[in-house]
Order: structure tokens, then sequence, then C-alpha cells
């Protein structure tokens, strides 16, 4: 079996890119999750939010939005004192900000779902990377969507951390074009 070239470096991310990455999310919850791992990853390895993922779901919640939209800087305080999480303050500041900007827009759109997705009028965009240096780390698509998203009062979604959003969560389908993925087409999985 052949993967994209990034899967390659643990078990880990490689069980990640077969189970997950790419594969279209319509979930709510799920796609906070992915939002906040991403701008978490900033600065640091995949391996290594793959690796506090578990830790981060229990002291954020299980990303819940709702319960975040509510933590104080007491709160914020304990994070810190976590050693099994992702502890830089100002991201940590930024989950309530992002959680109730989250919690608007589902308001507006019914769900941050049908808002996410509008962009690309709910189906995939298909790349036909052949090379991982050919795979871009920012797009015209995360650009528009990263410059709406601060628009709307989120924090930490620059156009690169936006473009890995929506390849984790199949708005993009950038699995390389000899990867197993991309070949059995498995982007159908919604």
């Amino acid at each position: 079996m052949q993967y994209c070239d990034w899967a390659l470096k643990s078990e880990m991310e490689k069980k990640y890119h077969d189970e997950e990455w790419g594969i279209p999310v319509h979930d709510d919850r799920v796609l906070f999750e992915f939002l906040v791992l991403e701008y978490m990853q900033a600065g640091l390895s995949w391996e290594t939010i793959l690796s506090k993922r578990e830790t981060m779901r229990k002291a954020f919640d299980q990303f819940n939005p709702s319960i975040i939209a509510n933590y104080s800087e007491t709160k914020i305080e304990e994070l810190m004192q976590d050693k099994g999480i992702i502890r830089n303050k100002l991201k940590l500041k930024a989950l309530p900000v992002n959680a109730r900007v989250f919690l608007e827009i589902q308001k507006e759109f019914g769900s941050f779902s049908k808002y996410l997705w509008m962009y690309v009028d709910g189906e995939p965009i298909i790349n036909q990377w052949e090379r991982i240096e050919d795979v871009p780390s920012s797009t015209k698509l995360s650009d528009i969507i990263s410059k709406d998203f601060k628009k709307k009062g989120f924090k930490f979604v620059g156009t690169t951390t936006i473009y890995a959003f929506l390849q984790a969560v199949g708005v993009v389908h950038d699995h390389l074009i000899y990867c197993h993925k991309h070949k059995n087409n498995e982007i159908c999985k919604f």
C-alpha cells in the first residue's frame, strides 16, 4: 500500500492518515476539534499534536464549544499547568474566543458545517498532486476563509492554518495521486 509521504513518519500519523485525514466532516463538534488542533499545531509537528490529542480532549471538555465558550481566566491558568496539552497561553486564551465565534456561526447558519461547506458548494475540491512538494501551504480559498474567520473574530486562523484545516476535514482532498486513499477514492465516506 502506498501512502502520502508525510504519513510515513510514525504509526500514529499513518493511522490518522488512513482513518481521518481528508475524509469529509460534517459533524460540528468534530469540526471544532480539528480547528483547535490545527491552530494548536502551528509551530509544532503534527505528531506532537496527535500524541497530546486524547489529553487535550479531556482537558478541553471533549472539544465542546458550548462549555469552552465559558472558560474563565482561572480555567486557562489551570490548563497552563497541564503538561499533557499544548501550553501556549495565547493559544489557550483563544479557546473561549474561538468557541464563542463558532457558536455564533452555528446560530447564524444553522450549523458550522453548512457555513464551511458553502465555500465549496458542498463538494470537496479534489486535487491531483503528484509530489508532496506540489501541495501548497495555502490557496486562494484558504485566504478567503481565513479572512472571513478573522473578520468574525476567530484567533490563530491564518491562511496556512486554515488550509491545513480544510485538508484535515476533507473540504480539500490532497492525498497524493499514488496514495491508496486517493486511488480508492475514499473521499466519499461522509
